[in-house]
């Protein structure tokens, strides 16, 4: 049984990455729950890219099936849902890190605060860990 489910699957690794992250709104979802602290879902519809809630729930629940996110009942307040990365969700950091260097090199309309991107240059498995470990550390605190 192919590891991803599907009778087509080739085995292919960008095949699979294209299929999960392969949509912009994906992506834009692990933007925000890594670098903004999106955790609800007012938080995600709230982003600048202005996504609609039906979009929003599509891709919500592709990352919830993939295993990516998790979605639990907010304690505070049992309507709502909070959000958080799974450990295969944040092995993405390095991924996202990654896209955020090179848009930054070749998009001269890419905003990267200089710190950032001087701190991610300088080392960036050490960044990443770094970055990782503040998103488990969000979580245990929550």
């Amino acid at each position: 049984m192919p590891k991803h489910g599907s009778e087509t699957w080739c085995g292919c690794p960008i095949r699979y990455g294209a299929t999960v992250l392969g949509d912009a709104w994906a992506l834009l979802i692990l933007r925000d729950l890594v670098f903004k602290g999106a955790r609800h879902f007012g938080d995600f519809v709230a982003a600048d890219e202005g996504i609609s809630t039906n979009i929003l729930s599509d891709r919500l629940r592709m990352l919830d099936r993939e295993g990516i996110v998790t979605r639990e009942a907010d304690p505070d307040r049992a309507v709502r849902v909070i959000y958080r990365l799974t450990p295969k969700g944040r092995a993405l950091v390095p991924v996202l890190l990654a896209i955020v260097n090179w848009s930054e090199t070749w998009d001269v309309r890419t905003e990267v605060p200089g710190p950032f991107i001087e701190a991610y240059r300088a080392d960036p498995e050490g960044f990443s860990e770094s970055l990782i470990a503040e998103l488990e550390a969000g979580d245990a605190a929550d």
